[in-house]
Formats: structure tokens, C-alpha cells, sequence
């Protein structure tokens, strides 16, 4: 079990999804992904394996829910600097999890 305080150190916050593209070089079918976080945090990129629910088209201007204080991992050819956070439907596939409404970019989750 962890403490609220190590909860406190995940730092996830909402973004919007600026630019997607095909990541081909992935092991498993992926997008790369250019996520706005305001001007605080700016824009990340990530890569997420989300190509059975969403499209390129559908994905921009999505909000979408990220941790944003891992370090940047590398992912084939792209560097991952945010973790955008989705579960698993039935069959596994990834469902992004994002607010219920429009909020300001970079809103911390607590």
C-alpha cells in the first residue's frame, strides 16, 4: 500500500493532443503523439498504442489525462517525455482516459 503522500508525487495532468502521427517502427501498432500542456509545462510528445479505438483525425484536439514528471524513456526512434494514461477494454485494447468536460490545459488531477 502506498501513502496519499506518495500519490502526491505523480504529477498527471490534462493535455490536449496537438498532433498525431503513425509510429511504424513501434513493436505493436502505435501513434506518436504531441500532447499541449499549457504554458507552464508546454507540449510533450508521447507514443501511445491506442489504433483500435481512435484515429489520427479523431485524436486531435482531444484532452487526455498524462503523468507528466517520469523521466523521458526512449521508444524505438522517439523519445517518450509523458506517460498519457488510458485502461483496458475488454479484448485489452487501450481507452484513453481524459475529463468529462473541457478544462484548462495542464489542471493537475488530485
Amino acid at each position: 500500500m502506498i501513502s496519499y503522500a506518495d500519490f502526491e508525487k505523480v504529477d498527471i495532468r490534462v493535455g490536449r493532443i496537438t498532433r498525431a502521427e503513425p509510429f511504424p517502427q513501434a513493436r505493436k501498432p502505435a501513434f506518436r503523439l504531441w500532447v499541449d500542456f499549457g504554458p507552464e509545462i508546454g507540449e510533450k510528445r508521447s507514443s501511445a498504442q491506442i489504433t483500435k479505438h481512435y484515429t489520427i483525425e479523431a485524436l486531435i484536439g482531444r484532452q487526455v489525462l498524462a503523468v507528466v514528471n517520469f523521466p523521458p524513456r526512449q521508444i524505438g526512434p522517439v523519445m517518450s517525455e509523458v506517460l498519457v494514461l488510458g485502461v483496458p477494454d475488454e479484448d485489452g485494447e487501450v481507452v484513453l482516459l481524459a475529463p468529462s468536460q473541457q478544462v484548462p490545459l495542464g489542471g493537475r488531477m488530485f
